[in-house]
């Protein structure tokens, strides 16, 4: 009997922060700490730390789900866990993989628009070609292993933070050199508190902390998954979060609020501001650096759910199926090479960010909730997992009403996605059996039980 071929546990801990960071500083934070600026003026900073604040419930209930089920398949396999329900579960890891294909394809685009225009290439054939290769790069990459993507990840992510360091040196350096402006209130709208405009800013801050899901998917390449999924999650939440603080607090602090607001570039204004003589093209460097990062990670989330998902049987068998020699799983990686390319090509950066976000939001939602079964399940939890039932329901709670703010333009398309998902769970009413039973102990795939 030939042996079965499984993921291989490559990752530590510190390996598992990176991807996590890696993941959530992405390329966000070069592009949202202007807008958040014309929106909470000065005190950007602070609606980066009440969105860090409230992507840190959240967090709460992945490290406890991801402790307690450390395993790839995520949201999906929680709900299946909480619910005993296959449609919710299959709905669930739907919007998941929807949100990772979708990201992934905003990336894409986002890095030909970024290349093309900072060297005056004109757009047309050439712009779909770069988008091509970026994204077989990006395929070669992920079918190579965990071990080389985990890699790419952190030298990615090395670039990416050097490039947020930059600008607090020179920002800080600039400062130093002069007297640090005033502190004036926020700029009041007519009816609301200057606190709603805090809100406002940190529902748009709150987006660009979307990633630290991922490392859940990941959960079966991990070395004792049990103990370093959890801690890596809040961990790399922590170091992002932070450095979001740091960054808006100095960027705010050489440009004006309302400059950084209209800015194509707010950190390369705010390092041009502050070093004047600073070489511009390396922060294009840096910004591709971080795109291209944030869109690896997300085909592997991607590629690693479809995997997890069709172990479960939530989806086709062949898509578990393993290349026997890099242990990857090649065919699930290739299915979302068409559907990323074909979404990239068609879509804009602004349409494909904005559905992201509200298929996110849906399933955050959905995972607090699961959470929360469990544990109103359970007559004795266990000593290693409690959390307060209060954090996953005000994380739920929070997630729906930033899911329900977003415009109208960024809901539509985000439910014709739902919808199909639905239409799905029609054409697959006879799922396979052996799925987990709500409740049930964790079956022999565990891969914390022992024997």
């Amino acid at each position: 009997m030939s042996e079965q071929v499984t993921l291989r546990r490559a990752l530590g801990f510190w390996a598992l922060v990176a991807y996590g960071i890696g993941d959530i500083l992405g390329a966000g934070i070069y592009a949202l700490v202007g807008k958040i600026a014309g929106i909470s003026g000065m005190y950007a900073w602070a609606s980066f730390a009440v969105a860090m604040g409230v992507a840190a419930l959240t967090a709460v209930s992945y490290a406890e789900l991801g402790r307690r089920f450390p395993r790839s398949g995520g949201e999906a396999y929680f709900c299946q866990r909480a619910f005993g329900w296959p449609a919710l579960s299959l709905l669930i890891g739907w919007l998941v993989f929807s949100s990772g294909v979708v990201s992934l394809a905003t990336v894409s685009r986002a890095f030909a628009d970024y290349a093309l225009a900072n060297w005056t290439i004109a757009s047309g054939p050439l712009h779909l070609v770069t988008i091509g290769l970026f994204l077989l790069l990006l395929t070669g990459i992920n079918f190579w292993g965990i071990r080389e993507s985990s890699r790419v990840n952190m030298v990615c992510t090395l670039v990416e933070c050097s490039g947020l360091i930059i600008v607090l040196v020179v920002g800080v350096l600039f400062l130093l050199g002069r007297d640090l402006p005033a502190l004036p209130e926020v700029a009041p709208v007519p009816g609301r508190l200057n606190g709603a405009l805090l809100i406002q800013g940190a529902a748009l801050a709150f987006f660009a902390f979307i990633g630290f899901e991922d490392m859940v998917n990941v959960s079966e390449e991990v070395q004792d998954a049990r103990r370093n999924v959890p801690r890596a999650i809040m961990t790399a939440l922590l170091v992002a979060g932070s450095v979001y603080v740091l960054v808006a607090w100095v960027a705010t602090r050489v440009v004006a609020p309302a400059e950084l607001a209209t800015a194509g570039g707010p950190l390369l204004l705010v390092v041009q501001r502050g070093a004047p003589n600073f070489p511009a093209w390396i922060f294009v460097i840096i910004a591709l650096f971080a795109v291209a990062n944030t869109g690896l990670l997300n085909y592997v989330m991607g590629s690693r759910l479809l995997y997890g998902m069709a172990c479960e049987g939530l989806l086709p068998r062949w898509l578990a199926t393993l290349h026997p020699r890099r242990q990857t799983p090649y065919l699930a990686i290739l299915i979302i090479l068409v559907v990323a390319l074909s979404l990239a090509i068609t879509g804009t950066v602004q349409l494909l960010a904005g559905t992201t976000s509200f298929l996110l939001l849906i399933v955050f939602a959905t995972v607090n909730l699961s959470l929360v079964a469990i544990k109103y399940g359970e007559a004795v939890q266990p000593k290693r997992t409690r959390t307060a039932l209060a954090i996953p329901l005000i994380a739920a709670a929070t997630s729906l009403g930033l899911m329900l703010a977003l415009p109208a333009a960024s809901i539509l398309p985000g439910g014709v996605i739902l919808l199909l998902g639905m239409l799905l769970i029609v054409a697959r009413r006879c799922l396979p059996p052996g799925l987990p039973r709500k409740g049930a102990p964790p079956d022999s795939r565990d891969p914390q039980r022992g024997g």
